[in-house]
């Protein structure tokens, strides 16, 4: 999709978005005149007209993507989302729930009763519903599981075997096989009987009788070659395959490197047991990235920009209060140079340059490192390496910014001595903050924790704090 056409459909999503809310207000105002009327109903507050509102707006969500109505009850406060909620046609429900963030989503659950959520689950496959059965009430689970067969049954409890982000638990079912002794022009007899191709189907696997994977067969070799030749002859032998053990967001990285539309998971026999598709690929890395923005930021969890102000409080709070800790550490620090500060006042103005620009080089540092550990570029061999080199960078960026500022200094205070020690204090603070950017999420791996859990909120502390302790004690030792 080009940039000009993208623009065009977010364009469009928001026009629809403003059109719900539109109506919503109307149908507001049009309830609150019926609540005050006390006589006859003028044509305004008359009921029908309430209920000519909520079908113009139904008739508008129908007309919409279920992905759409999703991003349209994301932007709704409480209120208003549960009544779009109840104007979605009933079989449309599994499709936006899965669609939804997941705090959205226990918002929509709650407010359904089990009836609802067993028909909203009922059209889904395994995959979809194991994706949707932690987030459901044990009993209705139950009840859902025992409306399966037997095959059905097997596929959720296979993929809730794994964890969240484990290949196994993003695989889906949903795949055409074939075997490699029978002509292109069978595969395409096959092909036409069945209704419809499963969604991402850019290839079909190719299986023995045992149902070991052989090869593939893109569906492009089978357009363009002769229809009499062999699935054997055309096959790629070698395709990209995964375990259901293996590292989901390793899969995503190989899906962009290999540019993957879909690709077979087999078990450690070699046996076709399900397939990877590019849909959830893309939604696991932006579920990924948006996680270690929130981590980076000091986020427990998702959250819901409508929650309420209780549960953004116990969302927010635990990372809030190491900042209160740290920050009267910093206040500690500039306690203990009261008598420098007072004795020359120019530095209680020039400190927070040093602790902000601090701050912002160690967060440029910790993003990078970030980013490479996710992409696996990061490895007990070349750390040392990645540390002299971001130390390197810290020392000139720390000589040049640092010397702008130390003859800003010089030609605002007139004194030279104090712009040498801006200088240093600056390539100091950079050093400090390349340093602890490169150590703090490693640190954090090695204990097991996501290298960006925090990490925003622990390298400012650290420029903060360390930048007041090393600008005020260079003062305090040559310009006192």
């Amino acid at each position: 999709m080009s940039e000009v056409e993208t623009k065009k459909t977010q364009e469009s999503l928001q026009d629809r978005l403003a059109q719900v809310v539109d109506l919503l207000q109307r149908q507001r105002i049009v309830a609150g005149l019926a609540e005050r009327q006390d006589g006859p109903l003028p044509p305004q507050g008359d009921p029908q007209a309430q209920q000519q509102i909520l079908v113009e707006l139904q008739r508008k969500l129908d007309d919409l993507h279920s992905a759409d109505v999703a991003h349209i009850l994301e932007a709704l406060p409480l209120e208003d989302r549960l009544t779009v909620w109840q104007l979605i046609n009933v079989e449309r429900d599994g499709d936006v729930l899965l669609e939804v963030s997941d705090s959205v989503r226990e918002t929509l659950i709650a407010d359904m009763d089990d009836h609802e959520l067993l028909a909203a689950a009922k059209e889904m496959d395994a995959d979809e519903l194991a994706d949707l059965a932690p987030e459901l009430p044990r009993d209705v689970v139950h009840e859902l599981m025992e409306t399966l067969d037997a095959q059905q049954r097997e596929r959720v409890r296979s993929v809730l075997s794994y964890d969240e982000e484990q290949v196994g638990a993003l695989m889906d079912f949903e795949m055409v096989t074939i075997r490699e002794d029978v002509s292109l022009e069978v595969v395409l007899r096959y092909l036409r009987r069945l209704k419809e191709l499963p969604g991402h189907t850019d290839k079909l696997f190719v299986v023995d009788y045992d149902g070991i994977l052989r090869g593939v067969l893109p569906i492009k070799r089978l357009l363009v070659n002769d229809p009499e030749k062999q699935v054997a002859e055309v096959m790629a032998n070698d395709p990209v395959s995964f375990h259901p053990d293996h590292d989901g967001y390793e899969a995503a990285q190989a899906f962009q490197r290999y540019d993957l539309v879909s690709a077979p998971v087999v078990d450690k026999h070699g046996k076709l047991i399900g397939r990877l598709t590019i849909d959830e690929m893309v939604d696991l890395i932006r579920e990924e990235s948006e996680s270690e923005v929130l981590n980076m930021a000091g986020l427990r969890e998702e959250e819901d920009i409508f929650a309420s102000v209780w549960r953004s409080l116990r969302n927010r709070w635990s990372w809030l209060a190491i900042n209160l800790i740290t920050a009267f550490i910093s206040s500690r620090v500039i306690g203990l140079f009261e008598g420098s500060i007072e004795k020359l006042v120019a530095l209680a103005a020039l400190m927070p340059i040093v602790a902000g620009i601090g701050g912002n080089s160690g967060n440029q540092t910790i993003t990078m490192i970030v980013r490479a550990m996710a992409l696996d570029q990061v490895s007990p061999g070349n750390t040392k390496r990645l540390l002299r080199k971001e130390l390197i960078v810290a020392t000139v960026n720390g000589l040049v910014w640092g010397g702008v500022i130390g003859v800003v200094a010089f030609l605002l205070y007139h004194s030279w001595s104090l712009g040498v020690v801006m200088t240093a204090a600056m390539t100091l603070n950079l050093l400090l903050a390349a340093f602890m950017g490169v150590i703090i999420p490693m640190t954090l791996t090695r204990f097991g924790r996501d290298p960006a859990m925090g990490s925003s909120v622990m390298i400012t502390a650290m420029t903060d704090s360390g930048g007041f302790f090393i600008f005020l004690g260079l003062a305090t030792l040559f310009l006192m």
